[in-house]
Formats: structure tokens, sequence, C-alpha cells
């Protein structure tokens, strides 16, 4: 683990490799899980300021259940998270003509309609943030999906890129630009104690 003040860092997010292969994998983390994306308690403002704009960006299905259940649910394990469609695909997702599963919300992003880009627990996939209540401490950890995310950890490997070199932008959104630059001194201070 390494610490930066009350983040505790697995070491998996810096000795291991992962590289998103949207070819292979079809997007398949929008889709496969126990629930919907989590989403932080801001980030319920955001759905409700920014539904109008990021609507022409879903599917029929995504906008039918967002119609019925609501912009966000409560889930008793994971808190507030987007709804799916029949248990599947994120209601905010949609494929494209290659079958990926894209964003709608990030597709807003990108079409310059909306300034934020999508749920930070989506960004930092395949790194997972939990919190302590007990000891006010954040938890960031690599959990990539054993089957889906085989492609995406091969391709890792074999452009050489750490999993927190594939996730600066995320992890400077979540944390900000001190915590990243603190965490790529840990990694290259580790490396060249190995060499």
């Amino acid at each position: 683990m390494i610490a930066i003040d009350n983040i505790l860092v697995s070491d998996e997010v810096i000795s291991e490799q992962f590289v998103c292969d949207l070819d292979k994998c079809k997007g398949g983390c929008c889709e496969d899980g126990d629930s919907g994306a989590p989403l932080a308690n801001e980030e319920l403002e955001y759905l409700r300021e920014f539904i109008e704009e990021i609507k022409p960006c879903l599917t029929p299905e995504g906008l039918q259940v967002l119609e019925k259940e609501g912009l966000y649910r409560y889930d008793t394990e994971f808190g507030w998270v987007t709804p799916t469609i029949a248990g599947r695909m994120c209601a905010y997702g949609f494929r494209d003509q290659q079958g990926i599963i894209k964003c709608g919300i990030e597709q807003a992003f990108l079409d310059k309609k909306i300034n934020w880009k999508k749920p930070i627990s989506c960004h930092l996939f395949p790194v997972k943030v939990t919190r302590s209540n007990r000891q006010h401490q954040e938890y960031v950890n690599y959990e990539p999906r054993q089957d889906l995310c085989r492609a995406a950890c091969k391709l890792g490997r074999k452009l050489k890129v750490p999993v927190y070199r594939f996730l600066k932008e995320a992890l400077i959104r979540k944390f900000g630009p001190d915590f990243y630059a603190t965490l790529e001194a840990s990694a290259l201070h580790i490396k060249n104690d190995k060499v």
C-alpha cells in the first residue's frame, strides 16, 4: 500500500498494466455487474441539471427506464447508482455501429453540450474507491473483471502502461494533480528500487 494523506493506494495500481481494448470487450463494463454505475452525491445534481442535454444521446429503452425509475436509484449495497435496462446495460448507455457500448453522458460532454464527462466511478474503472467511515480514509484498489478485462490486461502489458498512468486523467479528476504527482513519484521510486 502507498499512503498519500488519507488515501491508501494498493500496490497493484502501480505494478499492474492495463489499457482498455474496446474492440475486444465492447464496453462490457457498462452492462456487467450487480447494479448500475455508482454515483457520488454531487453527480445526482449533475444528472438533474444536464438530463435534457443527455437525452438525445440515449436509446428509447434507456429513456423509458429513466422515465419509469428516475434518473438514479438507491441500492442498499452500492448506494446511489444509475438505473439499468432489464438489469443489464446502464440506462445511459448506447451501442455504436461496431456494437461497442458508449456512454450517453460522455457523448453529450464530447458534443460540448455539458461540462461533466461521466460518473467518476466509470472514469476510474478498473480502479474502485471505497471510503472508511471510522478512519476517514479512502482505499484505491485495482479490480479488473477477470474475464471481461483479460484483453485490456494483455494490451496493457504489451504497451507497458501501468494502471495509474492509464487512469491519469481520472485520478487527477478525483484526487487532484498533487495526489497524482505524488503517486507517480512513488511509482518511479519503487521501480528504481527494483532495478
